[in-house]
């Protein structure tokens, strides 16, 4: 007799109600990505100034956008990321009721230490399925921004790397442009 074993794909109620029951430790970094639970880097000190210095660069939107510091996304049934960083549509009550969902994204930022290609490979392309207008990576071994912008197809139509001595501003903010350098450190 063959047996045939096949994964199950856990959707996001059963990932909280699994979090509820005590299954993941208040202290343990993980996402729901695809209907798995994967485990996430840790976070270095170049990463965490890395999100640092994105906090400040985009502090002048509060009260116009909300920002998300390594906040969940409900992307659909069986995806739930933590992206680094996140501007949303701006709501005062900041998302109490539910997590942010793909139409309240106006941007997504990945900074990229030790995970940059994970991020590059599975991160991305997830944003883009979800219709998220535009995804930025901050690749620091790479020394570069990735952008990412305009999802046609499940994919990104145009993407660009800004390097050091570059300049950028997210779509849906042009007037908040920023020093490549600045976001680097």
């Amino acid at each position: 007799m063959r047996m045939s074993l096949t994964a199950h794909r856990f959707t996001v109620a059963e990932y909280h109600r699994m979090g509820e029951a005590g299954v993941f430790h208040e202290d343990d970094r993980v996402e729901l990505i695809d209907g798995q639970v994967v485990e996430m880097t840790p976070i270095g000190p170049g990463h965490g100034s890395c999100v640092n210095r994105l906090t400040e660069l985009f502090a002048p939107l509060v009260g116009r956008a909300t920002l998300s510091v390594q906040n969940p996304l409900g992307l659909g049934e069986h995806q739930e990321p933590q992206p680094d960083f996140a501007v949303l549509r701006y709501r005062p009550d900041g998302y109490r009721a539910q997590h942010p969902q793909s139409a309240d994204v106006l941007l997504v930022i990945e900074v990229g230490d030790r995970s940059a290609n994970s991020d590059r490979n599975t991160k991305i392309p997830l944003y883009a399925l979800a219709g998220i207008p535009e995804a930025w990576l901050v690749n620091l071994p790479g020394d570069g921004i990735e952008t990412y912008r305009r999802p046609v197809g499940g994919r990104y139509a145009d993407v660009e790397t800004v390097r050091r001595g570059g300049t950028l501003a997210p779509l849906a903010f042009p007037s908040l442009q920023s020093s490549a350098d600045r976001i680097l450190g």
